[in-house]
């Protein structure tokens, strides 16, 4: 889907190099007038101002089509709101671009910007599009040896920016209103581009300043979609039909990367018209119809679903879409797998087996002419059904319970640790999303994770599995979800301390102090909400259950 977003509708400055000082030192400074929850932090609020003056700011909404880039329910201090914690708008936003593809952050200068910094290298790994804005110092103090609060104590402003560069595809500093238009169109083009974060740091008093590159409505342009080369396109195809039509049973694996690659209708295309049997790996999870015919788990080597591997591992041809093979999802580098079998499809590389390789391939181009090539072949989910016996319920009675829950208007956040192995085993009804965060895996995201993609998916009904530990990290935000009426539903599972990390090396500093978590949430919501027991959640399960297995009334 093409994207579309506020267009340059002015001719470029002189001066557009980033980090020049404004064309004047003393700028006329007007009543800002920037929508309510849209101005930029470190601005203190003021009267509106004269109509005439209201299309003229720099932060006035950009139009940013399929999804608006808003801040992911993190409040500038324009609104006098201050976050508890700087760090949480991280994972809120991290959950919102999860949801509706692009998110967006507002944060202080440097104290705030340095604590976001973990989130944004988090999404740059992961690749979320989320913008990080941050109110910049006044543009007449750049050059001026002037030492400001909220920094490292030195007169030089480029602290922040230098550790960005490292966790962004790009980064601007906006200054000036010469070429502020540009710079930010620029930013949010890039993010959408690249599905990696920026950085644009925008100086605290130019929004209060009218412009006339900002004199009407920002004119829409769409961002121009990559496009494959053709003849590499058709080798590629050519190649990889060749390899995988001469294969006995060839299977399928999806990976994460099929999200960022937009190819996950094009992925479920070639699980169609090829009949092969199709596993995901763990952090694609979600991505791929579980109710799919020829669905048989998921892959994770040692630790996959039953019988998963033993069908991936034997086959003598295996198609990886979108894989990531980190020591995570290799299980310590002890995959049985074969490069002479794999092809391996990245969203714009195509590698067949330990032979030739394509670039500028798109991934889902490539899928697509690819299933019109492939002669069908079951051999491998055929052997999968022979060998496959249905599992017995789950032992564990929480996870057993989750699972009568899930429906297609419900998703499921794992948290890092012990969460994931549980909630792997969990079958997803159709419609339900499924996120956790695999490749970065900060301890305590999911909590505000949970509140940001609750907060793009108001109709689906979050359940998040997170561990004692992960939680005393990031529980503040509870404060939020019960401030903002969410509906999520969060099972926090004590287990005394960091269990995984006590799997991996013992030690003391693996025990935490065990909070009573009922009377914490008592204290939060103060009278304005309720924490459920695992009693009165069973009663309520039951009750929802019955009322939606109703039988039609007689007519």
């Amino acid at each position: 889907m093409d994207a579309h977003i506020g267009a340059i509708d002015a001719v470029s400055s002189a001066s557009n190099a980033v980090g020049a000082l404004p064309a004047s030192h003393s700028p006329t400074v007007f009543p800002p007038s920037p929508p309510p929850g849209r101005r930029p932090p470190s601005v203190a609020t003021s009267p509106p101002p004269r109509p005439d003056r209201r299309r003229r700011h720099l932060l006035r909404p950009r139009r940013l089509q399929p999804h608006p880039a808003r801040p992911a329910h993190c409040r500038a201090r324009a609104e006098q709101r201050r976050l508890l914690q700087r760090a949480q708008c991280r994972v809120r936003r991290r959950g919102y671009a999860r949801a509706r593809g692009i998110g967006a952050c507002v944060v202080t200068f440097t104290v705030g910007g340095l604590s976001v910094l973990n989130a944004i290298a988090g999404a740059y790994s992961e690749n979320l599009p989320v913008i990080c804005l941050v109110g910049g110092p006044n543009s007449n103090d750049y050059g001026t040896n002037r030492i400001l609060h909220h920094t490292v104590g030195l007169s030089d402003f480029s602290q922040e920016l230098r550790c960005f560069q490292t966790v962004t595809c790009h980064q601007a500093v906006v200054n000036n209103l010469e070429d502020a238009h540009e710079e930010v169109d620029r930013a949010i083009s890039t993010a959408l581009k690249e599905s990696k974060p920026v950085y644009l740091s925008i100086s605290c008093n130019l929004p209060t300043i009218p412009h006339p590159t900002f004199s009407r409505e920002p004119v829409p342009y769409i961002l121009s979609p990559n496009l494959s080369n053709r003849l590499g396109l058709e080798a590629a195809v050519e190649a990889a039909a060749k390899f995988l039509n001469k294969a006995v049973k060839p299977v399928l694996v999806e990976g994460p990367k099929i999200r960022v690659a937009r190819a996950g209708k094009a992925f479920v295309e070639l699980a169609d018209a090829s009949g092969y049997a199709v596993a995901v790996m763990p952090s694609a999870k979600g991505q791929f119809p579980e109710q799919h015919p020829m669905f048989i788990g998921t892959y994770w080597g040692a630790v996959s679903t039953t019988f998963c591997a033993e069908i991936v591992e034997s086959a003598d041809a295996y198609l990886f879409a979108g894989p990531i093979f980190n020591d995570y999802s290799s299980v310590g580098y002890s995959l049985l797998l074969k490069k002479e079998k794999a092809i391996i499809v990245q969203p714009e590389r195509v590698t067949i087996t330990d032979g030739p390789a394509f670039g500028c391939v798109l991934m889902k181009d490539f899928l697509r002419a690819l299933a019109k090539k492939l002669k069908r072949n079951t051999t491998a989910f055929e052997n999968y059904q022979r060998i496959y016996v249905p599992e017995a319920p789950a032992v564990n009675v929480l996870f057993r319970h989750i699972q009568t829950m899930l429906s297609g208007e419900t998703a499921v956040i794992a948290e890092t640790g012990d969460s994931w192995f549980n909630c792997q085993k969990l079958r997803l009804p159709k419609g339900c999303g499924y996120e956790f965060q695999m490749q970065y895996g900060s301890i305590g995201w999911s909590v505000g994770a949970t509140l940001g993609y609750a907060q793009a998916t108001k109709e689906k009904r979050v359940i998040a599995c997170i561990g004692d530990g992960s939680f005393q990290v990031t529980c503040q935000d509870i404060s939020t979800m019960i401030r903002s009426q969410q509906r999520s539903i969060i099972f926090l599972i004590n287990n005394g301390g960091y269990t995984i990390e006590e799997e991996i090396h013992e030690g003391p500093y693996n025990v935490i102090k065990n909070w009573d978590y009922t009377a914490f949430v008592d204290a939060i919501h103060n009278g304005d909400g309720r924490c459920w027991t695992c009693k009165e959640l069973l009663e309520w399960g039951a009750r929802v259950s019955a009322a939606n297995s109703r039988p039609p009334n007689p007519q």
